[in-house]
């Protein structure tokens, strides 16, 4: 032990002592003029001998003031990070060389990269798609996926990337206005999220994609049950094209959520459906089902009440077992839904506990490959489409999602990095600082809708310009036409293969003429049409 440490004061905690005799030196003395020390010294002294009296924070007390260049550092760090630390492919979630892909779409600037890929293509972070010697120069200058085709009297031909949820609420007034508004011009769906459809996502009058979770927001009884009378009421209006129930999401899956009352402002309660200034809770269930096949019957008598419209669930995969027991309910009630969202457990979302992000739920490509399987070894992947949403931001992304079997596909943060979002990580304190995940005025006011909204229209057309040269590329004729065999990955550094030789993909029908065959059929063999629990 130092004999310092015996002392009353050590030299770290005169800085209250000194700079109280620095302000009284510049200001009695000196006399500094237009009272300069008590300007810049007066709130440090008074800071300092808060620090030096509270008896909260240690460090605060142990080291007044300059303890605070630690909170200051921890508030700038990330900024520093993204700016100054990390390479063109290392920032998480999304990489600098991702954003900048998709600022300079979106802005419609050279999107073209210069000196060859910066991956190595000897590792496993290189995976390609396989070209073709006579490329196809005639395909298509766009392509569209009709859903509901063979159940529904009002089918939608959907896009082939459309906006993901993303809630009124979680994001701003100004940033749901600029994403509907794009999706106008563009002639794509922009998905509501759970917290259902708002003014700002009325106003624009962009195609919208109705998310209900399972607190029934714009469907929600005074005690928190589903409202047929409300939801008939929303399903019917011509914006809404398709209606997608939420079953659970990547970055949290099965988990509920709670919305503070402060939270509840006037316009958020006008969209949710519930009273203002009350706190309102999203079991993490849902109470309108508990089996799968009244899951299914639930799901028809939906589509029944919005007019014929297009029906379907989105979930990030957990148990296998409960994916196979929606196929098994399908083919027991010949009901079925009309899509399938698949959401990997890299999804975002602007707040979710950290063990759930890192630790719970199926990535997108295996949980994409299982809903394939499930479908095609039932014999349902034409009846059923399949909609593929995480980290999906180039057209690369898309084609390879199509080659797992996707009819189209979804994402979010990248369309808010089209708005201008710059990857903070403030989305769940409200002070993002672009005005996009905030409900603070002042921070939207930089946020012209009038100016963001083509940004967002022009990412996209963009991203779908690139997956078309893929596929003129790669021979093909239409994005559906990429199959498994023509994506292939690493297997270490001296051996690739196709994904198809990698994952398992299994033939048409095996699930229901033999599925002890194929690795999957011990979930089929465990899953029950009536029930969600395993059975075996």
């Amino acid at each position: 032990m130092k004999a310092t440490d015996n002392l009353l004061l050590p030299w770290r905690n005169l800085i209250p002592l000194l700079l109280t005799a620095l302000t009284a030196l510049g200001t009695v003395l000196l006399k500094w003029p237009g009272n300069l020390a008590l300007a810049l010294l007066a709130p440090a002294t008074v800071i300092a001998w808060w620090d030096f009296l509270q008896t909260h924070h240690t460090l605060r007390r142990n080291y007044p003031l300059i303890s605070r260049i630690r909170w200051l550092s921890n508030e700038l760090r990330p900024f520093a990070q993204s700016y100054f630390v990390e390479g063109d492919l290392e920032g998480r979630p999304f990489s600098h060389q991702a954003r900048a892909l998709v600022y300079a779409r979106a802005k419609g600037d050279l999107d073209s990269h210069p000196m060859g890929t910066e991956l190595d293509v000897y590792s496993d972070e290189y995976e390609w798609l396989s070209h073709s010697i006579t490329p196809r120069e005639d395909a298509p200058e766009e392509w569209r996926k009709t859903i509901g085709a063979g159940t529904c009297s009002k089918p939608y031909d959907t896009a082939l990337l459309n906006i993901s949820a993303m809630s009124f609420g979680s994001l701003s007034a100004r940033a749901i206005e600029a994403l509907n508004a794009g999706a106008k011009m563009g002639g794509f769906a922009h998905d509501t999220g759970e917290g259902s459809i708002s003014r700002y996502h009325r106003g624009p009058g962009g195609d919208l994609i109705w998310e209900i979770g399972s607190g029934y927001f714009g469907a929600r009884a005074s005690d928190g049950s589903f409202d047929p009378v409300q939801y008939r009421d929303n399903a019917q209006s011509d914006q809404v094209k398709m209606i997608e129930i939420k079953l659970s999401q990547g970055a949290k899956p099965g988990h509920g959520g709670v919305l503070p009352g402060p939270k509840v402002t006037r316009e958020i309660a006008e969209a949710r459906g519930v009273p203002i200034g009350e706190t309102v809770v999203s079991p993490a269930s849902h109470s309108a089902f508990s089996t799968p096949c009244e899951m299914l019957e639930w799901l028809s008598q939906l589509r029944e009440m919005s007019g014929g419209k297009p029906v379907g669930i989105k979930l990030c995969v957990g148990q296998p077992h409960e994916v196979m027991a929606i196929a098994k309910a399908i083919q027991q009630t010949g009901m079925y839904p009309d899509f399938i969202t698949v959401d990997g457990a890299e999804g975002g979302t602007g707040a979710a506990p950290l063990e759930l992000s890192n630790s719970m739920g199926m990535p997108l490509r295996e949980g994409q490959i299982l809903v394939r399987n499930a479908l095609v070894g039932t014999r349902m992947k034409d009846k059923v489409a399949i909609a593929a949403s995480g980290k999906i931001h180039s057209g690369a992304q898309l084609a390879k999602s199509f080659a797992l079997g996707a009819d189209w596909c979804n994402a979010a943060r990248p369309f808010m990095f089209a708005l201008g979002c710059v990857q903070s990580m403030n989305c769940h304190t409200g002070r993002c600082p672009t005005g996009i995940a905030t409900q603070t005025r002042w921070r939207q006011r930089g946020l012209v809708v009038e100016d963001k909204a083509p940004r967002v229209a022009r990412f996209q057309k963009q991203t779908l310009h690139s997956l078309r040269e893929i596929v003129i590329a790669m021979g093909l004729e239409t994005p559906w036409d990429i199959k498994p065999r023509d994506m292939r990955e690493r297997v270490n550094g001296v051996r690739s293969d196709s994904i198809d030789r990698v994952y398992t993909f299994v033939d048409e029908g095996i699930l229901l003429d033999d599925p002890n065959s194929v690795p999957i059929g011990r979930h089929w063999n465990a899953a029950s049409a009536d029930t969600f629990a395993r059975v075996a």
